[in-house]
């Protein structure tokens, strides 16, 4: 069966997942991490992609990306799964495909949808039982927006960040609430942005 073409809208956003082949981990120590990072900022550098949010799980990753000029969206997710498994496979001596078939993505098309599928993507580790709090998971964005924390691949702020409010310190600290406090209907939201 043929795969469909992706809905590709400049200026528009994404969430972007990819898994490890039969869910196996692509990610076994701090350097595979950083790695994947520098490969995505090499890429970011390359292409008119703004990364916005992203977490990187043991065996998948998150990405929400914004396209100003969306036809570099397959090229730059070709570019970095490509190197990453490259290099996976030469560091683990391992065949075959490292990541599950193609990526995966949604086309965000909702003002709302965009802060709750940043929330998603940054609490995964915590749904995941990896951490007891998000403070202590290095690979995702959430210490960029919650604690102001550098970061080498945000290169545009969330923009629903940004008008949280008028300082810095305000916007962390709503940011941080945002995304800690428990909701009773979280189970609910998170159906919604799970990419099977």
């Amino acid at each position: 069966m043929p795969r469909k073409n992706r809905l590709l809208v400049n200026g528009g956003y994404y969430h972007i997942i990819s898994r490890g082949n039969d869910k196996r981990n692509l990610f076994h120590c701090a350097k595979d991490y950083e790695y994947f990072l520098s490969t995505i900022k090499i890429y970011l550098d390359r292409y008119a992609i703004n990364i916005t949010n992203y977490c990187l799980m043991p065996n998948h990753i998150h990405l929400l990306i914004h396209t100003p000029e969306a036809k570099y969206l397959p090229k730059f997710m070709q570019g970095i799964l490509q190197v990453y498994a490259d290099y996976f496979r030469k560091k683990y001596r391992a065949v075959g495909f490292i990541f599950q078939n193609s990526y995966k993505s949604y086309f965000i098309n909702k003002e709302s949808y965009l802060s709750e599928c940043a929330r998603y993507i940054e609490r995964n580790p915590l749904r995941a039982g990896i951490i007891e709090t998000l403070l202590n998971y290095p690979w995702s964005s959430f210490n960029f927006y919650a604690q102001g924390k550098g970061d080498i691949i945000i290169n545009k702020p969330n923009p629903l960040y940004l008008s949280i409010s008028d300082t810095e310190l305000k916007r962390q600290q709503v940011y941080y609430n945002y995304l800690c406090e428990e909701r009773p209907y979280d189970d609910i939201v998170d159906k919604e942005f799970r990419i099977e």
